[in-house]
């Protein structure tokens, strides 16, 4: 049996339109099906019905499904997919920038990508594809009109980061913030600093550049012989920010090492973001479009217009309540940061529904009651604890449900109007569900 070689695959890849396929329920005519393997299925098996579907090749690596002259074979697909993603990526001509971090890798990338479309025709990372399958597939998206390239990567152990960097072989880079988020897999909060500062040790030995929150002293240290670019509250930074937030949403005004520096001569930049976390991730937005020769209207217009989804820094009305939504995942820094920031929210009546975080390991019980502690100091509550890690905590009077199910029985009895409520939780608790019944 012959081995398809990669210039071959990748003229086959050309010839298809660039159309790849890993799911043989997703069936492009004529796209490339991929045959990967997971824990529970081994898609080597779907490879001769990719083929009747419409596939015009299949890539297995067990040649007993090899069974049609229009399926080939390779030594391991996962990695033939990566090597095809890689030799793409070399033929490109375009600026590519990694976004990793421990929080807000998402709306980083969201955030500027809105920014530099406003010039270029930008691709970027969709949904949460920023793994070792998903970072490839994005790879493969970039077509001869795309004018740049936005790259999310996310990482739960180390050297993920680093093998997602050989594939995707970014100029540039920007990690969001080190914070104690998958404590299980990177061992403890030095290995989450160790696994995400490898994309900043492979734009050192690239000579690429890195876009850096000088605020942030991790990121500063971890950065500090980096070709960079800079951004922050203080004046010696390439991009200068100041928070003007006064209601829900993040408002701010900025300028350049070299512009105005009276802020008051200013224009305000308001968004449709809430949480004062955000203000940095915006003004990230602001430094990527700035370097890349963005003007200014059009950095403002992409920031003021961007409206957050998928349960991100949300905020919703109901009939009967306000809802600021970030349940899209959560670990003890992004609880903290959301905690911190709803504290100042403006509003009369305010209530918590907070959700277990999941892998931390042995870490998870400290971390829950920490989260539980630092409602009390921010003279939260009126709180709502759901799962099984935040029903073990002590030492204070929160309702608490081991289930989503019971929490909400309850919250459909309760009959909650008139109150702003956040809701957060790591992705499997699905606590956006909850506003349902609110």
């Amino acid at each position: 049996m012959l081995f398809i070689q990669p210039q071959e695959l990748y003229e086959h890849y050309l010839a298809c339109g660039q159309k790849i396929c890993t799911d043989t329920r997703k069936v492009e005519k004529g796209a490339l099906f991929f045959a990967l393997k997971g824990d529970n299925f081994n898609a080597n098996e779907y490879a001769e019905k990719a083929i009747q579907l419409g596939c015009s090749l299949a890539v297995v690596d067990d040649e007993r499904y090899a069974v049609l002259p229009q399926i080939v074979l390779v030594n391991n697909v996962l990695k033939s997919l990566q090597d095809l993603a890689n030799f793409h990526r070399k033929k490109l001509h375009i600026p590519v920038l990694a976004i990793t971090g421990s929080n807000g890798k998402t709306t980083n990338k969201e955030l500027i990508s809105a920014v530099l479309s406003q010039k270029y025709k930008t691709l970027f990372t969709q949904g949460n594809l920023n793994n070792h399958i998903g970072v490839p597939l994005t790879l493969l998206r970039i077509d001869s009109t795309h004018e740049f390239a936005v790259i999310e990567m996310g990482a739960n152990h180390q050297h993920e980061i680093e093998m997602l960097c050989n594939i995707a072989e970014p100029e540039y880079g920007l990690i969001t913030n080190i914070g104690k988020a998958h404590l299980e897999g990177f061992g403890g909060i030095e290995g989450v600093k160790k696994g995400k500062g490898e994309l900043y040790a492979f734009l050192r030995s690239t000579h690429g550049k890195v876009f850096i929150n000088g605020d942030d002293e991790v990121l500063h240290d971890l950065g500090l012989n980096n070709d960079k670019i800079t951004y922050g509250c203080r004046k010696l930074f390439d991009v200068i920010g100041k928070d003007c937030s006064k209601s829900e949403t993040v408002s701010f005004k900025y300028t350049t090492r070299y512009g105005e520096k009276d802020f008051n001569k200013l224009p305000e930049i308001s968004t449709q973001i809430v949480g004062a976390y955000n203000f940095i991730n915006c003004l990230a937005a602001v430094c990527v479009g700035t370097y890349f020769n963005v003007k200014e209207e059009a950095i403002r217009a992409a920031l003021e217009n961007y409206q957050p989804n998928m349960n991100r820094s949300q905020l919703l009305k109901t009939k009967r309540n306000t809802i600021i939504l970030d349940a899209y995942n959560a670990n003890p820094s992004s609880m903290k940061a959301a905690i911190e920031s709803f504290a100042s929210y403006p509003a009369d009546k305010k209530m918590v529904l907070l959700g277990d975080m999941f892998e931390l390991g042995e870490y998870s019980a400290e971390e829950h009651h920490k989260i539980a502690q630092l409602l009390l100091t921010n003279n939260l509550d009126r709180c709502i604890l759901v799962g099984d890690y935040f029903s073990t905590t002590t030492a204070h009077n929160f309702l608490m449900f081991r289930t989503l199910s019971d929490c909400r029985a309850y919250l459909e009895e309760a009959n909650i109007t008139g109150t702003t409520i956040l809701i957060k939780g790591s992705r499997g608790m699905k606590m956006e569900t909850l506003q349902e019944v609110l």
